[in-house]
């Protein structure tokens, strides 16, 4: 679908303005599919505090604007992961991101800066910056993310050494926010690829030495919509903001397939 700008304006003067704050330009990508045939651009006049996260501006859209808007979040504290969003054209957790880190120098017309958000890629939107995550969970369930081990149940703690939790230690830091995932230019072209999370979770679990199930996932990721169809383009890696090391994760993968070894 291609966005289209609206020619509406907004009202904003009921957005409390704190002192020091600045005004910024929030454009938004607006899409209801009761009423929208694509999405659409528009413009908020937003005043805001240097130390204000991107969320605090959608909420107060939200709550003294439009109470319409659509998005997801829930702990405020990069925890959870459920707010990821494109900012500026970058995948980023909007409750992490400062607006003191996103000012510009303002035009010659003194024009304020301009803060665009947009849903994530290669999900379908619901509504406004809300995607439908079903295809990323289905993804992330198919390969197994969770201790498989066989026979009887122990009596006791499956003992692991520091060395051998260090192992998988990165990838065990994953939230799902499905940032790594939606910019991957593979998944936007083919949403069977299982994507980068996926493939990180099964990681968690395949270099874990208390799991019994590592053949099982690799034979899984060993698949056509699997880890060789990574072209390496480290969009993933950028964009985690857990800061977890993706690229170098699938790789490991592809290696243990390559010679069978974990």
């Amino acid at each position: 679908m291609t966005a289209t700008v609206s020619e509406g304006v907004h009202d904003t003067s009921q957005i409390p303005a704190p002192e020091g704050s600045v005004t910024v330009t929030v454009k938004l990508l607006r899409f209801n599919p009761e009423v929208d045939s694509e999405p659409h651009w528009e413009s908020y006049d937003v005043p805001a505090l240097p130390t204000d996260r991107v969320l605090n501006l959608l909420f107060n859209i939200k709550n003294y604007v439009d109470g319409t808007l659509a998005f997801r979040r829930s702990c405020a504290h990069g925890i959870c992961g459920s707010d990821a969003m494109q900012i500026n054209g970058v995948n980023r957790l909007a409750c992490k991101v400062l607006v003191k880190d996103l000012l510009g120098k303002k035009d010659t017309a003194g024009k304020p800066t301009v803060i665009t958000i947009a849903p994530i890629k290669g999900l379908p939107t619901m509504k406004d910056l809300y995607v439908d995550m079903e295809p990323f969970f289905e993804a992330y369930r198919a390969v197994k993310p969770y201790l498989i081990a066989y026979g009887n149940e122990p009596t006791r703690e499956r003992v692991q050494s520091p060395a051998d939790r260090e192992r998988f230690d990165d990838t065990t830091k994953c939230i799902l926010c499905a940032a790594c995932t939606s910019s991957c230019p593979v998944y936007w072209a083919d949403g069977s690829y299982f994507g980068p999370a996926a493939i990180v979770n099964a990681h968690r679990f395949i270099f874990d030495s208390r799991d019994e199930g590592a053949e099982e996932r690799l034979d899984i990721l060993n698949d056509a919509e699997g880890v060789w169809r990574c072209r390496t383009t480290f969009n993933c890696t950028d964009a985690c903001p857990r800061g977890i090391q993706i690229t170098k994760a699938i790789q490991e993968v592809k290696r243990a397939l390559l010679f069978k070894r974990v």
